[in-house]
């Protein structure tokens, strides 16, 4: 894995790294745009190294730390545009006409804005665990989180004020409360510290989007889509219904026994499914 420094239009600082098949450089004809992973949050950072060691023989993935998360600049603003812009500037800095774009969780938000906004320069949509267009499904995913243990507890491990309440809130993302614990301390390893000014600014933003009017924009993006949804993920996978329904070029894939962060639980399918996509 190779790390770069992306500066984006503002001057702000984000840390991004190249790897995969392809290897660091310019992507290989014949072998498809390369992968940008948008990860989770608002607030987080990059946590797809499972994810990356899944797919790297086969594409070349770009990971990037959104602003104000990881080893990104933490400086705002924190607006949905602003991360667009952001995003681009990943683009723009690996040299990408266009680029593929998978997005878990927050980021399947911020890979659809893209997409939305530059229907160009994204050659598929991959949108893993998303909440889809409406904001009806909170209600759902709090009983449903209040009713699902977070599993057998263990010392907290050392580190700044939040790690553990972090490890726990996440343990409740996987459907097997036998192995929640673990999994979710490997996001959390190493800890970077959650943004909260980032994550309520976006999260306060996202509330007042109109779903009649992304659905609307929806029907018009011609960008061949993927979703995957684990049939166990505590948000209702209702949720994301009128966006299947809304989207020309869409395929949908509910992986059993998987809950929010679908490629950790069942890695094969989830592989199979994302590459045959990419491949299309």
């Amino acid at each position: 894995m190779e790390e770069h420094k992306v500066i984006a239009d503002d001057g702000r600082v984000l840390w991004a790294a190249d790897s995969g098949r392809a290897g660091p450089g310019p992507a290989t004809p014949g072998r498809g745009e390369p992968l940008v992973l948008c990860h989770g949050g608002p607030g987080l950072w990059d946590m797809f190294d499972g994810l990356a060691e899944l797919l790297a023989d086969r594409v070349r993935l770009i990971r990037w730390d959104q602003r104000g998360g990881g080893r990104s600049e933490r400086e705002g603003p924190y607006t949905m545009a602003r991360t667009l812009a952001d995003l681009d500037a990943v683009r723009v800095h690996f040299g990408l006409a266009r680029m593929a774009l998978l997005g878990h969780s927050w980021g399947a938000d911020v890979a659809l804005h893209y997409a939305l906004a530059h229907p160009d320069r994204v050659s598929s949509l991959v949108y893993v665990s998303g909440t889809g267009l409406g904001q009806d499904w909170r209600a759902e995913y709090r009983r449903n989180r209040a009713e699902r243990p977070a599993g057998p507890a263990v010392p907290t491990v050392p580190g700044p004020v939040g790690r553990d309440a972090a490890v726990r809130l996440w343990t409740a993302d996987f459907a097997d409360p036998g192995t929640a614990r673990w999994r979710a301390e490997e996001p959390a390893t190493p800890w970077f510290g959650v943004n909260e000014e980032a994550n309520a600014a976006l999260n306060a933003e996202s509330h007042a989007w109109d779903e009649a009017e992304l659905i609307a924009r929806c029907r018009g993006l011609d960008v061949p889509t993927l979703i995957v949804d684990g049939a166990a993920d505590l948000r209702p996978r209702w949720s994301v219904d009128s966006l299947a329904d809304a989207l020309p070029d869409v395929a949908r894939v509910v992986l059993p026994g998987a809950g929010h962060v679908p490629w950790v639980e069942s890695p094969g399918s989830f592989g199979w499914a994302v590459l045959a996509h990419l491949d299309r």
